[in-house]
């Protein structure tokens, strides 16, 4: 079975924002979040989307 179009990941530093069933990585700060999203980008083979200033999720298309 081929996964397409998915969430993978979500980090982020504000927990009271997020909720749901895709991976959740906390952070301490912005950059500690930019190097987590592209450490899990390339592990995950999916693309990182910065959607707020403490928000990214990994999406696979």
């Amino acid at each position: 079975m081929k996964m397409e179009k998915a969430i993978l990941a979500v980090i982020t530093m504000n927990k009271q924002k997020i909720d749901g069933g895709a991976p959740i990585f906390l952070c301490d700060t912005q950059e500690e979040m930019e190097k987590v999203a592209a450490n899990l980008e390339a592990i995950l083979d999916g693309i990182s989307h910065a959607l707020s200033d403490q928000l990214y999720i990994i999406v696979k298309h």
